[in-house]
């Protein structure tokens, strides 16, 4: 069992930056693929970006390229999201997830199975 809580979250104005962290608790010592998702109110959860267990490979929304980065740090067991020129359209719950492996990306919600309760990302114009 891993336990997630994101921080970090927050009122920004467009173009600004926010770092997301999500630290983990509890069986960290196993390798877990982890990922960020958002999702606003009346649409499904938004894949965002992923990162393999050793932090080697990562994958990203073909929209949020280049404005964007994941990174974790194994030694502190925290997950960041590094977002930079931030858009309104980046308003958004933003959930941390993670699953067992070590080699594989995953981009789809149903593949992760713990969850953190999530982040309040809010971009104003």
């Amino acid at each position: 069992q891993v336990q997630l809580v994101e921080s970090g979250g927050g009122l920004v104005q467009a173009g600004g930056s926010l770092r997301l962290s999500c630290a983990a608790s509890g069986r960290t010592s196993s390798p877990y693929t982890m990922a960020w998702f958002r999702q606003v109110p009346g649409a499904d959860r938004e894949f965002v970006a992923a990162i393999t267990a050793t932090g080697t490979r990562t994958t990203y929304a073909d929209s949020l390229k280049g404005r964007f980065t994941i990174s974790r740090d194994n030694a502190k067991s925290t997950l960041y999201l590094q977002m930079n020129s931030l858009k309104p359209e980046d308003t958004a719950l933003y959930y941390c997830a993670a699953r067992s492996s070590d080699l594989f990306l995953y981009r789809r919600d149903n593949e992760y199975n713990y969850w953190g309760q999530g982040t309040q990302v809010t971009v104003s114009s």
